[in-house]
């Protein structure tokens, strides 16, 4: 297994997109990853925006996010929420300082956006962050999946494959 040895955390929170949580976290575990979810209270559990729910192994305060070599933000409503903890900013920060991959999809960019990382950068989201995107200084297009080193930005579910897989192949590396 390819990722094996390799430990990513996965943000949740209320009305994350359940695809965009889950297919990534399958599609890692499959390939030998340990994937954390990582909530605001360890064992709280959150709900998706349709309903499919998801319980925190650890709490933001928690975990160390040095002993982690990834991170996936999933879409929804749930980055509006995650955005505004400083313990989530930092685990950001610290994965890009250290060039580790970061997976956005969707309406995740708001957590890159207010970590302050995206000047410069090449990115999708959601047309319907498009401007704050730009806003914060990256360059975005309209793609289904776009790697700029280690981050690793989608649009929507659709995307989700190719997404999935372009996370999963700069983690191996």
């Amino acid at each position: 297994m390819r990722l094996e040895n390799k430990k990513v955390i996965a943000l949740v929170s209320k009305d994350f997109e359940d695809l965009e949580l889950w297919y990534p976290v399958l599609r890692l575990q499959e390939d030998g990853a340990a994937v954390h979810l990582v909530g605001e209270k360890a064992g709280a559990e959150y709900p998706g925006k349709y309903g499919v729910p998801a319980t925190a192994d650890y709490a933001f305060e928690d975990i160390n996010p040095a002993d982690y070599d990834g991170i996936l933000v999933p879409g929804g409503w749930s980055p509006d929420k995650l955005r505004r903890y400083d313990r989530v900013l930092e685990m950001v920060r610290h994965m890009d300082e250290n060039k580790k991959p970061i997976g956005q999809i969707c309406h995740a960019g708001w957590v890159l956006i207010s970590a302050n990382i995206l000047e410069g950068r090449k990115v999708t989201s959601t047309p319907g962050i498009k401007d704050d995107m730009k806003n914060a200084g990256a360059e975005w297009f309209d793609e289904a999946v776009i790697v700029d080193e280690h981050i690793v930005s989608a649009r929507r579910p659709p995307d989700l494959p190719p997404y999935a897989k372009a996370f999963a192949d700069l983690l191996a590396k």
